[in-house]
């Protein structure tokens, strides 16, 4: 198989990097990423040596947009070139596409690798926050979230049926969405959320005081077991995250693939927890199809609770693992229910 030379300088750069990153001797240059062994953890590495060479921040998942080193080299040699689109191809297929929508802090890392594990002929496309260009501000509203990602849908797929599926905060906009289309009489015969649940400040007192009570529950049971003064410092800490806005601006973090600390980021964060303290579900005139974590961990125990009330109806199903292990370290689990969801579903072929 004959390699093709380096054309230019800066493909010779990106072919050191690359090669070095991937521990490989060669590489074609029409070769994509995630085909020779390339992780989101490596795509984040990738990038901050491309800074480093080239004097740009991108951000890593441009690795969707430009995967080989052809199409990166390209990225780089014209700066005007938009790296970061509203929509990112995970996976092709030949039926209508599933649109996947990530948590609070997260990407579409975040998915990398859940689409694996989901078995369908239907391609399968994430959202991609805005703002993650550094050039365009973030939005720091759910329903204007909702809104930019139906415009990029619309674009991709003008007419239903869709299938949407959203991860913590990003079930809240596919929620939204699913609602906005409705009006429009589009039809969704899916729309999943996993552990999705609007914030603490809008749920009944009842439920609130419920949630208190199980946090303080799992907090306790798990102090009991150490050492006083690792008892005390975990107390002190657990004050702090409960001052406002401490854990909204957690919330969805510490569970994502992690994403590069810069300011862009920080500030689709901080935007996106704004979003969450102030968006108040309206009811749905459909199904959720709702996927709970066995574990109960900083969420409410019952979604009926939250949910049943605010959709014509509700269907829960349960997969391993806590909020966080369910799309990290359980995604076969996850993936499964949404391979059945959508293999059974009317109108989705």
């Amino acid at each position: 198989m004959s390699v093709h030379l380096p054309s230019s300088p800066t493909v010779q750069v990106l072919l050191a990097i690359w090669r070095r990153l991937l521990g490989r001797s060669s590489i074609r240059n029409d070769e994509e990423f995630f085909s020779i062994g390339g992780t989101p953890e490596l795509a984040t590495q990738l990038f901050t040596e491309i800074g480093q060479a080239f004097g740009r921040r991108l951000p890593p998942e441009s690795i969707y947009h430009a995967p080989t080193i052809t199409a990166l080299a390209a990225l780089l040699e014209n700066p005007g070139t938009l790296s970061c689109l509203p929509l990112v191809l995970l996976k092709q297929g030949t039926a209508p596409p599933v649109f996947l929508a990530h948590g609070l802090g997260g990407s579409v890392f975040q998915f990398f690798h859940l689409v694996k594990h989901i078995q369908t002929t239907h391609s399968i496309y994430a959202f991609q926050a805005k703002g993650m260009d550094a050039v365009h501000e973030p939005l720091d509203r759910i329903e204007d979230m909702a809104q930019f990602h139906l415009d990029a849908m619309k674009k991709c797929q003008p007419r239903g049926p869709y299938f949407l599926v959203g991860y913590s905060l990003g079930g809240l906009i596919v929620f939204e969405i699913a609602r906005c289309l409705v009006e429009t009489g589009e039809n969704v015969p899916l729309l999943a959320m996993v552990d999705a649940y609007p914030h603490p400040r809008h749920l009944r007192t009842s439920q609130r005081a419920s949630l208190i009570f199980q946090l303080l529950r799992r907090q306790a049971s798990a102090i009991s077991t150490w050492p006083p003064r690792q008892a005390f410092s975990s107390l002190l800490r657990h004050r702090d995250e409960r001052r406002p806005n401490s854990r909204v601006r957690k919330q969805g973090v510490a569970h994502q693939i992690e994403a590069s600390p810069t300011p862009t980021f920080e500030r689709i964060r901080d935007s996106a927890a704004r979003a969450l303290a102030n968006y108040r579900p309206k009811f749905y005139p459909g199904e959720i199809k709702f996927v709970r974590a066995d574990i109960p961990s900083e969420f409410p125990a019952d979604p009926a609770a939250i949910w049943a009330n605010l959709a014509a109806q509700l269907a829960i199903q349960t997969v391993e693992g806590d909020h966080e292990s369910m799309l990290k370290t359980h995604f076969a689990s996850l993936g499964a229910v949404l391979s059945h969801y959508l293999q059974h579903l009317p109108c989705s072929e």
